[in-house]
């Protein structure tokens, strides 16, 4: 049993909309853990996951396959066709499933639907006074080299700049319904996904190809949720310095990890403090897998003095993506010890 408390979905809301009305700095760590990859330790782990509660609800979206037989559901994917590449062997990014924009047409006409039936279908748990966040992974920039092809994919704006942004209205469209059911029917407060537009030390592409390909795009979908009382939570690993004040401007919420190495959080931190909540990630990288215990403790507390905007809040603690089997349970424990025992002392400031 948990000495620990969950917060509340209006308290929760209350760090994302900058007037703090919560006694400790909301977490959600849950996520990223994955106590399988730890093999025989794997139920030390969740022992260690039930002894603290999860301040959000989350709520998974059944989202579409690449191809067609993807998935059971023979209508519910993004390419009418079956997947090209089966048998192949490469990486995931090297894979070309869209080789020919002369077929965007079909595929628009043949695009997957918002009123799919079958969105909900491993039955998400009832609503109870958390916040709950609808969820689902590749957004734009990921859904369309996973289409394409990372090198494919990055030459597109140049090449063939109707044919994506004919596949980013789709897209767009199918995710602003989605975005709607999920207030409508599954009573989310937030949804979160994915688009992973930075490397370790820089953004994949310039802020014209932000400007003319993403925010028209991004700001639709952020209106969707803001139309619906939701907020939205934006996962996007990498070095994206020159993007943060693009995103303000078209109204993200919610912004994950900051991710440690990539940029100077302090320098993120005195720039959009206030402008926008971080939901802030602890490095996995070097610190959870090579670290000690106190080494967590000491990057927990970083994090939060340096997020944590007094009377605002604006920051929420994580990870900075999936936690496995390099981390020691020592230091799994510490990251969830401090993260609410130092969280108590700073919701007081």
């Amino acid at each position: 049993m948990s000495e620990y408390q969950a917060l509340t979905r209006e308290q929760l809301s209350s760090v994302i909309e900058g007037h703090a009305d919560t006694p400790r700095v909301p977490l959600y760590i849950h996520m990223w853990v994955h106590p399988d990859a730890f093999g025989d330790r794997a139920q030390a782990v969740r022992d260690i996951l039930a002894r603290y509660p999860q301040d959000v609800q989350p709520v998974g979206m059944n989202m579409p396959a690449n191809c067609r037989g993807d998935n059971a559901y023979p209508n519910w994917s993004y390419l009418p066709y079956a997947n090209p590449t089966l048998g192949r062997h490469g990486g995931i990014d090297s894979n070309v499933l869209l080789d020919d924009w002369g077929k965007i047409d079909e595929i628009v006409a043949n695009f997957p639907r918002a009123d799919f039936a079958g969105l909900w279908d491993y039955k998400p748990e009832a609503p109870d006074q958390r916040y709950r966040l609808g969820m689902w992974w590749f957004c734009l920039f990921e859904r369309h080299w996973s289409l394409r092809g990372m090198s494919n994919a990055l030459m597109d704006y140049y090449t063939n700049p109707k044919e994506v942004h004919q596949l980013f209205d789709a897209l767009t469209t199918l995710y602003c319904g989605l975005i709607e059911r999920a207030g409508v029917e599954q009573h989310c407060d937030g949804v979160f996904t994915s688009d992973d537009l930075g490397t370790q030390t820089g953004e994949f592409f310039s802020p014209a190809i932000f400007d003319e390909f993403y925010a028209p795009y991004y700001k639709r979908m952020f209106d969707a949720a803001h139309k619906h009382n939701m907020h939205f939570w934006l996962h996007v690993c990498g070095s994206i310095l020159k993007f943060i004040p693009k995103w303000i401007d078209v109204g993200l919420d919610v912004l994950h990890p900051i991710q440690k190495y990539t940029m100077d959080e302090r320098d993120v931190a005195r720039k959009f403090g206030g402008k926008i909540t971080f939901f802030a990630g602890m490095d996995v990288q070097q610190t959870i897998p090579w670290g000690t215990p106190d080494d967590v403790r000491r990057e927990v507390r970083f994090m939060m003095d340096t997020y944590w905007q007094p009377g605002q809040g604006r920051c929420m603690i994580t990870a900075g993506n999936g936690i496995n089997g390099d981390c020691p349970l020592s230091s799994l424990e510490a990251f969830f010890d401090e993260s609410y025992k130092y969280g108590i002392e700073v919701a007081k400031r």
